[in-house]
């Protein structure tokens, strides 16, 4: 591991001539270097956490040396004496001096005192970023952004407790995965993890998949059946799209978190469960329950934790990290030979807005490494991203962040291109060239090589 050993150095000596040399001696060695004569000055002066190392006189004016072991918290302090003998080097030692080197000092012991000491604090500060990282990471979740840094310090807080839990976020941020690290992070991860997209349910036979139901409880049911509720007893129930379930299954689901207990179909008997619930959704609960479309009541019970995921657009550089792992976990399927993404698939990936999140980066990865043929590079025809509508502005070089053209409604089944034409055709009237370029997020240059290629003349 190469450890940068040019660091701030606190030399604290009330003898000038061994400060001044000692100084010297370590500016020669591309180290930044403050002196005081005095723990008094050193702490009144400086702010001791603001160097990597304290080089102090063992018998100072004043305080001795050793006190800077405890002023100085985590910055390792080196204690030097004239007064060589085992006892004070011991003593030092005991107190939590780093190390100990006796004076008058040999140049060379100095240097390979401080290097030995600065490197180890060094590797110490990197394991322990490391260990860091690693237990702030979430398993199946990848990015490092500041948004989703939140989301993990989240999921680590609220898994260990009961307490119910409602991710929001658009289609495809990863609402599933969330609900997986809370399971596997949780008490219940022993237990079963249930999950039910309450949106791929007939309304009418959610209830039944949900609480179970008793035989002749309706037409069709030939037999007993336990739900799904039940089937998560002891572990953790995930309803996705629950904003999507009737009102006579939220009632149903109410009882269940209010009193803990479910009761099928038909029956008159109710069964004690403790199920742990995890609810997703992409619509907007309160506005719902406001319109009586979902149950005020409920919608209490289940925003105990709210957990928001950032959209892909939001999160940086974790857009190019998914995409490369993407790439190579498809290419592995596929046994191909891992794939490198071009310039221009790059800069297509990290402008485009994704309106349908990871889940539609990862289609558009995985259709990109099948048709990919005998190729070493993925380009971003490959990704079917036309440029021209997310790339950086030929005039001034500047990217535009608010493009119109790669915000496409993604329940509408257009093309950019298609998209770029229709923008067109509905704006240029209203629209000068220029604010329609900038609503595209393309130069002018751009606008009029298209309308070339498009057919699309300009109106007079």
């Amino acid at each position: 591991m190469a450890v940068n050993l040019v660091s701030k150095i606190l030399i604290v000596e009330d003898e000038p001539i061994i400060r001044t040399a000692l100084r010297k001696l370590l500016t020669r060695n591309k180290h930044e270097v403050t002196e005081a004569g005095s723990v008094t000055e050193a702490t009144t002066k400086y702010t001791l956490a603001d160097f990597e190392l304290i080089i102090s006189d063992l018998r100072l004016p004043g305080a001795p040396g050793t006190d800077l072991i405890t002023l100085a918290g985590d910055v390792p302090v080196l204690i030097m004496t004239s007064y060589a003998s085992l006892r004070s080097a011991v003593d030092s030692m005991r107190m939590g001096a780093v190390d100990y080197i006796a004076k008058p000092f040999d140049h060379d012991e100095m240097i390979a005192a401080v290097k030995r000491v600065i490197s180890k604090t060094a590797k110490k500060q990197a394991t322990s970023q490391n260990i860091k990282e690693k237990s702030d990471a979430i398993a199946g979740m990848i990015g490092s952004s500041p948004a989703i840094k939140e989301i993990y310090a989240k999921i680590h807080k609220v898994s260990p407790t009961n307490a119910t839990v409602l991710v929001l976020g658009e289609t495809g941020t990863g609402k599933e995965l969330v609900a997986n690290a809370i399971h596997t992070e949780s008490p219940r991860n022993g237990k079963p993890l249930i999950s039910v997209n309450c949106a791929a349910i007939p309304e009418t036979l959610i209830e039944a998949e949900l609480f179970g139901h008793e035989k002749g409880a309706f037409t069709g049911a030939a037999t007993n059946r336990e739900g799904l509720v039940a089937a998560a007893d002891g572990g953790t129930l995930f309803l996705d799209e629950i904003g999507e379930l009737p009102l006579e299954a939220q009632a149903r689901l109410l009882r269940v978190l209010q009193e803990g207990e479910v009761r099928p179909i038909g029956s008159i008997e109710s069964r004690k469960v403790s199920v742990r619930l995890v609810a997703a959704t992409h619509r907007d609960l309160a506005k719902l329950s406001k319109e009586g479309l979902f149950r005020e009541d409920l919608y209490f019970r289940i925003n105990v934790v709210q957990l928001k995921l950032p959209p892909l657009r939001d999160r940086g550089k974790d857009i190019l990290k998914l995409a490369e792992t993407f790439v190579t976990r498809y290419c592995k399927e596929m046994n191909k030979e891992t794939l490198s993404l071009t310039p221009e698939a790059i800069q297509a990936i990290t402008t485009y807005t994704w309106p349908g999140n990871i889940r539609e980066l990862e289609n558009a990865i995985q259709r990109a490494v099948i048709l990919c043929d005998d190729e070493k590079e993925l380009d971003h025809t490959h990704l079917s991203i036309d440029l021209d509508l997310v790339h950086m502005d030929d005039d001034n070089g500047s990217q535009q962040g608010n493009t119109v053209a790669t915000r496409n409604d993604p329940s509408e089944d257009l093309s950019l291109e298609d998209y770029f034409q229709r923008f067109v055709l509905e704006h240029q009237d209203s629209m000068s060239e220029t604010e329609l370029a900038k609503k595209l997020g393309v130069s002018r240059k751009c606008l009029w090589e298209r309308r070339q290629r498009l057919g699309i003349p300009r109106k007079k």
